[in-house]
């Protein structure tokens, strides 16, 4: 199967590598071919299906067709780059390439024999490229006569969009090869980051981790599928929710890349979960199956529609709540404030109570700044902003709160701080007043029985900024109440929150599975495996995060960090949750981030 191709103009320069073969032509294959294509190469793509391979020619001309449709291509510049793809299913159309990018099945046995086949096909100075993310390049490599010219060439999917390109070396590898194609990748518009040759790189080594931990929180029913991902979403600005994302990738292919991450790690949080074993040997593989973790309108669909597991909107729960009208924050700093403020523009009567009058009227004062900002960024009027105010009562002490139907401490991470200030709220809250607290890391239960009514109190976890975070954690101790749980979700409802349900452990969802990744980012610099710089384009270029690994590291404070991995280490006992030497060192030089001026970066002191 052959399609003609448009010869560049004899007075144009021959760009680097200006044939290019793409064997395999899935929808990782068909991508990068798109990316070259567009780019101005000669493509020759390669799939030992016949179907495949013409399936790919209608995915490029369908893909062009929406990029000049959005006005990111013109027609003639889509003519020209259909013309430069040509399809085969003879490994034999290679020959002339200057180099060549595999993207066949993640397989030792597939690739390396497909290596062997390319020695006796392309010319002795084609440099052949792995697109794995799993698989060994050394051992690769180690299959051709001239290891000196294989490397890997780790695009992310949709390659067109995505503008990480990890160039992965092996210790047999060539410098000159190396440079070519880095020099390729900033042709085509892509960010290249050099690594070296270990299970996962640099973006995939922390993002499987953390996605394999998401399936067992899943599987041991911590929470739901739609609440992880929501979580996750909504706490972390993430694009995708950990559970669709593996259904985007394939269980099966992201089973392969954490067998061979712990075969190299040993990490326990590498030891694939059994739920994508037991996905996988029963063809429920994600999107291309049709079903996953979720199960979607058709296999390759994008959709995703109901099945027995889907909760239906709007389901209430088998007790109804309580009814608030008024609320009473403890806490005077930055997260007590945005909390008051979410009330109060809900429309609730809000005691915000301190140590003193003075701090209590500080904050009210910073939540009248806040509202001040909204109504100059024209999200409220001046009116509106006014009314929201006045429903703001400050308070020097919790006796404030002896009217209260929804007391929320929001006072220092300290727990023996938190158990004090609930006998307290024991003592002076009205008999069915919900008590709850914000914690993001201590037992909700210790707060509990630290009263006389430990079925009246619930974790209500806010994110910060409060008034702008879309997520809150809604946390049952074993003895919470149903109607206590109610009515914290008929609350978040009214103040327009998103609550996810979750039990009574460490790190609930979003920090049990946020900083485990952060540590492994830390640990990977303290390798020497990548820089800071890498590791941040990686996250976000490669996995589309809002802020990279180091840069989130600093935002958060070391200090605190260090503090929520130790609490996780010590509640899971697991080696692998044991907090990165380094930053314990950092932290123990008073480098806490950005409100101390350095961090893992130096910052301007505010």
């Amino acid at each position: 199967m052959d399609r003609p191709s448009l010869s560049p103009s004899a007075s144009s320069p021959a760009p680097a590598f200006g044939t290019v073969a793409v064997v395999g032509l899935g929808t990782m294959g068909t991508g990068i071919a798109e990316v070259l294509a567009r780019a101005g190469r000669e493509v020759v793509g390669i799939d030992v299906s016949e179907a495949q391979a013409a399936l790919a020619v209608t995915a490029l001309e369908n893909s062009t067709a929406r990029a000049v449709a959005k006005g990111r291509l013109t027609e003639s510049e889509r003519t020209d780059a259909l013309a430069r793809f040509r399809v085969f299913t003879d490994l034999q159309a290679a020959a002339d390439a200057d180099l060549v990018v595999e993207v066949v099945p993640e397989s030792y046995e597939i690739k390396q024999q497909l290596f062997r086949d390319l020695d006796e096909v392309v010319r002795p100075d084609a440099i052949l490229a792995t697109g794995t993310n799993a698989l060994s390049v050394t051992r690769l490599a180690a299959e051709s006569r001239f290891p000196e010219r294989v490397l890997g060439l780790h695009f992310f999917n949709p390659a067109p969009a995505m503008k990480l390109v990890e160039v992965v070396s092996s210790v047999l590898t060539s410098p000159d090869a190396v440079a070519r194609v880095t020099e390729l990748a900033l042709e085509l518009g892509k960010e290249p980051v050099a690594v070296g040759d270990r299970p996962g790189f640099v973006a995939d080594g922390l993002l499987f981790g953390y996605l394999n931990q998401a399936a067992a929180m899943y599987e041991a029913k911590y929470a739901s599928r739609e609440d992880i991902d929501a979580a996750m979403r909504l706490g972390c600005g993430l694009p995708m929710g950990p559970l669709a994302l593996l259904d985007l990738i394939g269980v099966d292919t992201a089973r392969t890349v954490l067998d061979a991450m712990y075969a190299e790690s040993h990490d326990r949080l590498h030891a694939p979960a059994p739920i994508l074993r037991q996905l996988s040997e029963a063809g429920l593989t994600g999107r291309k199956s049709g079903r996953g973790f979720y199960t979607y309108e058709s296999p390759g669909s994008a959709t995703v529609v109901r099945d027995a597991l889907t909760p239906l909107a709007g389901e209430a729960g088998p007790a109804k709540g309580r009814p608030v009208g008024s609320v009473g924050v403890a806490g005077s700093g930055t997260m007590a404030s945005g909390i008051a403020e979410v009330f109060a523009k809900a429309g609730y009567s809000v005691v915000i109570a301190a140590r003193g009058e003075e701090k209590a009227e500080k904050a009210k004062a910073r939540i009248g700044k806040s509202l001040a900002r909204s109504v100059d960024r024209g999200r409220m009027t001046a009116e509106a902003a006014a009314a929201t105010l006045e429903l703001i009562t400050p308070a020097g002490t919790l006796d404030a709160f002896a009217d209260v139907d929804l007391a929320v401490e929001a006072v220092a991470e300290d727990l023996e701080v938190k158990r004090q200030l609930f006998t307290t709220l024991d003592k002076v809250c009205k008999p069915g007043a919900v008590l709850a607290t914000t914690t993001s890391s201590l037992p909700v239960v210790a707060c509990a029985t630290a009263t006389s009514r430990p079925e009246d109190v619930v974790g209500m976890h806010f994110f910060n900024p409060a008034p702008a975070m879309k997520l809150v954690e809604v946390v049952r101790t074993v003895l919470t109440a149903d109607d206590v749980h109610a009515t914290v979700r008929e609350v978040c409802a009214r103040i327009r929150k998103h609550p996810v349900d979750c039990g009574d452990r460490a790190g609930f969802i979003v920090n049990a599975l946020l900083f485990p990744y952060l540590n492994n980012a830390v640990k990977m610099v303290e390798e020497h495996y990548a820089s800071l710089d890498d590791i941040d384009a990686a996250m976000k270029l490669g996995g589309g995060y809002p802020m990279g690994p180091f840069e989130l590291l600093d935002v958060v404070g070391l200090d605190v960090s260090l503090a929520i991995e130790q609490v996780l280490h010590r509640e899971f006992r697991d080696p692998g949750l044991a907090p990165a030497p380094l930053l314990e060192h950092l932290v123990a030089a008073g480098c806490l981030g950005r409100k101390s001026g350095r961090g893992f970066r130096e910052h301007a002191r505010r």
